[in-house]
């Protein structure tokens, strides 16, 4: 792992203009206008430069920066061959550009290919490239052995500065990314959780009062089969009507429960138990307002176990408690038990299961089973 770490590459985000301010990019050309006005200035100002000299420097010139686009592009690319031999070239025509009398030129060409080197290969090549650049100017150089030493130096730690301060850029822009996407992927989370929220209110009120109607009408179907009396069938009916018409209400009330408009959750248990006849509720501890879904997941456990008494126990007497504890709340449903319904055999037995599936995503519990006499259904949900 260690060993890698020489041939590794600078980042893409490093590397690129991504993410550099304005500020930047404007002193960014400015030294790359000046380095070029440098070259031009090797090129025109030298006294013996005149004629075919000064327009062979300027195509030299135009040469060098069409290598240096290319050097860029290709270290942009990881392209470790194409970036040395571009880097290659600049030093050649630096050579030639010494040897032809233009040493400004030289020199600037010599410590650009070793900035640029330690500032965009991996740190093996990036070595080797600016060594040669750096002893080339070291070599040519006209000033003192100690001046010529510093100057490297500086140039060296220019290029290690840039380097790391590419590589601190690049971090961002990759931690930046992340979070944009991690910002995507938590806002398309929260959409699906949202829309199988409203799915499940949307299923557990249809079921809840279809289950019902259901009930009613296979009795009256049965009533009809078997002669029953006209009356019987009648109220059977019109049972039916009026669980329709509730189930409507209950959907109304489950819109507003999507838009955080709940009626308080001890009024809906009393007017759940009215409706049910033969049932009565009892409330303990301190009562307290619950979330959202703590009061939908209780409203619609009752909902489900007053369906279930209907359909398995008609006519038996359910008691319906509800605890407020500490740290969460409970609701526990009993019936006195009774000869199985007509009706026992109907429903695919799917509500428990969504009831049970609804507290445990809460970090509660849905517990049903035979009771002394007749069946429990006992729910916590933490809050």
């Amino acid at each position: 792992m260690k060993g890698n770490v020489w041939a590794r590459w600078p980042s893409r985000e490093a590397l690129s203009r991504e993410g550099l301010s304005r500020s930047r990019c404007l002193l960014a050309w400015t030294v790359r206008t000046l380095v070029l006005g440098l070259l031009l200035w090797g090129a025109f100002a030298d006294s013996h430069a005149g004629g075919w000299a000064a327009a062979v420097g300027a195509a030299g010139v135009l040469l060098s920066a069409l290598l240096t686009w290319a050097f860029f592009r290709t270290t942009l690319r990881h392209r470790l061959w194409a970036s040395l031999a571009s880097l290659a070239l600049l030093q050649v025509i630096a050579l030639a550009a010494q040897l032809s009398g233009f040493a400004v030129a030289a020199l600037v060409m010599w410590c650009g290919c070793a900035v640029s080197a330690l500032e965009r290969l991996p740190p093996v090549a990036a070595l080797s490239a600016a060594a040669v650049a750096l002893g080339a100017y070291g070599f040519v150089n006209n000033d003192d052995v100690l001046t010529t030493v510093v100057t490297g130096i500086g140039i060296a730690l220019a290029g290690y500065t840039l380097r790391l301060d590419a590589e601190a850029r690049g971090s961002a822009q990759r931690l930046l990314a992340q979070e944009r996407a991690a910002r995507v992927a938590e806002a398309e989370t929260a959409a699906l959780a949202e829309r199988a929220r409203i799915a499940r209110e949307i299923h557990d009120v249809l079921a809840h009062s279809l289950s019902a109607q259901l009930v009613h009408l296979e009795a009256a179907r049965l009533l009809i089969e078997r002669g029953g009396e006209r009356e019987q069938i009648h109220e059977r009916v019109v049972a039916a009507r009026e669980m329709a018409r509730g189930g409507l209400a209950e959907t109304r009330q489950a819109l507003s429960a999507l838009r955080g408009d709940l009626t308080p959750l001890e009024d809906f248990l009393n007017e759940l138990v009215g409706r049910a006849g033969g049932a009565e509720i009892t409330v303990t501890g301190e009562r307290r307002a619950l979330s959202t879904e703590a009061s939908q997941a209780v409203r619609r456990a009752a909902q489900e176990a007053l369906t279930n008494v209907r359909k398995h126990a008609p006519g038996a007497k359910v008691r319906l408690r509800l605890d407020y504890r500490p740290h969460e709340v409970t609701l526990d449903v009993r019936d006195s038990g009774g000869s199985p319904g007509e009706l026992t055999g109907t429903g695919a037995g799917y509500g428990l299961l969504g009831m049970r599936e609804r507290a445990e995503l809460l970090g509660g519990s849905l517990e049903a089973g035979p009771g002394e006499k007749g069946f429990v259904v006992t729910l916590k949900v933490p809050v």
